[in-house]
């Protein structure tokens, strides 16, 4: 407890002195410490460590995930303004002042060790921030390579290192302290950690379960949208919590898109090869097998005593009912989907409504599909904070150069996740606005402007 006391007052001393820094100080630290954990000599340490230490993904897809967020990161942040009088509004007499709100605690998961501590990082930073991280204790080297990084490029642009720290042997109970001391808690990874989150008694924001679940309807690219949905469900071997989980497929192109994903290199289970892949993935019938996560697939068909081609990169397994009688219908962590058909469109409507429902309520989902109506009405149906349309769930959700998601990977699931906001956590969420307001010419409606249209169609 006392390493988190010291290293919590090293932050606290650290942030005083950049608490009134301007936008061109502010923003030289930021450039600094991106580039320092992004050059691409850092960005191979970290994804080498990551891969070596968690048993985790694919060494190159780590690398990529690294880089491209960090620097997407780096591009959302670069023109705006986050400290001081960032908006005027002289009609209503109103000026917003944007402020630090201290030193936050960030908890990093295991998936994403190293590009975490970058995205959040750098946007805790713009904010004149400290931050204190609490790496899994599977990624506790690599955690805090990734954060050494940092602090080094703070201090090449003059400013004080200790605004990056973090806990050396992180442990539940270490974590806790962090949370409890620190002044807003940001918390990436699984409901267990988010909870104790909230539970802290300080603001936190946290992330909901994901179980990404996408649509293909009769006027998708066939073709297209199955490379996609390879992509998604693949890249890192589904460490993403954005990875396609579950695909539901218009009967009438069900049969094309099996076959697009087996040339893909996707394997589809028999009934009995299900069995054995359930018993494999949930051993008592509820917790998912920590030997399969993000494992490639002909080492959990191995597990599961399923003979695979050696080409095999993802299994499939078709979905027989919704919810508990059928565990694919939750998140797999794995590159294992469960295929899902229907014939009417208010039948796939259905379809995501309880498939995320059961997992994953208020993360994400995603069609493939050119019909507008169809998108539409499942963005208006769907309990999800972000739906994406003809994209790979896990490249997209977290922010793309070919989409207009904010980059990061702290994605706040809504009150359906049991968490404070739908956005992808971002610089704005970790800055406290100060409303000043000065006097204006009193702006009162008249009683017929506000109950006009009421007394025509009841009467007074």
């Amino acid at each position: 407890m006392q390493e988190v006391r010291t290293i919590l007052k090293k932050a606290r001393d650290a942030q005083k002195q950049i608490e009134f820094y301007g936008q061109e100080q502010i923003d030289a630290l930021v450039a600094a410490a991106g580039w320092e954990i992004y050059r691409e000599d850092h960005a191979i340490a970290c994804a080498r460590k990551a891969h070596e230490e968690t048993g985790m993904g694919i060494y190159a897809d780590k690398l990529l995930k690294h880089q491209k967020k960090i620097l997407g990161t780096l591009r959302d942040l670069k023109q705006v303004r986050s400290v001081d009088i960032v908006e005027e509004i002289p009609e209503q007499g109103l000026l917003k002042v944007l402020k630090p709100v201290g030193v936050v605690g960030a908890l990093i998961p295991v998936t994403n060790p190293t590009s975490s501590i970058g995205c959040n990082g750098l946007s805790i930073l713009k904010g004149r921030n400290a931050m204190v991280f609490a790496p899994h204790p599977k990624a506790k080297g690599c955690g805090a390579l990734a954060a050494g990084y940092l602090r080094a490029g703070i201090a090449k642009a003059g400013g004080p290192p200790d605004l990056v720290q973090w806990i050396q042997d992180p442990s539940v109970e270490l974590t806790q302290e962090l949370m409890r001391e620190a002044d807003l808690v940001v918390a990436t990874g699984g409901p267990g950690m988010v909870k104790a989150a909230y539970s802290s008694g300080t603001p936190a924001y946290g992330v909901g379960a994901g179980n990404a679940t996408v649509v293909v309807d009769e006027t998708a690219d066939i073709a297209d949208a199955a490379e996609k949905i390879f992509k998604g469900k693949t890249f890192d071997h589904a460490t993403s919590c954005s990875s396609e989980n579950s695909v539901v497929i218009q009967q009438s192109v069900y049969g094309r898109m099996i076959a697009e994903f087996k040339r893909l290199g996707g394997y589809l289970c028999n009934d009995e090869e299900k069995a054995r892949l359930r018993a494999t993935m949930w051993p008592d019938g509820q917790t998912l097998n920590r030997e399969i996560v993000a494992q490639p697939a002909d080492r959990i068909a191995a597990l599961a005593g399923i003979p695979v081609p050696a080409e095999t990169r993802f299994l499939m397994v078709e979905g027989s009912k919704p919810g508990p009688e059928d565990s694919f219908t939750g998140e797999k962590l794995s590159v294992v989907l469960a295929l899902w058909s229907y014939d009417t469109f208010e039948q796939a409507v259905g379809l995501i409504r309880e498939i995320t429902s059961f997992s994953g309520y208020g993360h994400s989902c995603g069609i493939h599909s050119t019909n507008d109506d169809h998108i539409r009405e499942l963005a208006i149906k769907a309990p999800v904070s972000r739906m994406m349309v003809r994209q790979p769930q896990s490249h997209a959700n977290s922010g793309n150069y070919d989409n207009g998601m904010p980059f990061s990977l702290t994605l706040g699931c809504g009150t359906w996740g049991n968490n404070i906001t739908t956005e992808n956590i971002v610089w704005k969420h970790f800055v406290n606005t100060t409303w000043v307001a000065s006097p204006i010419p009193p702006v009162v409606p008249s009683e017929e402007e506000i109950f006009g249209e009421h007394w025509e169609k009841y009467g007074k």
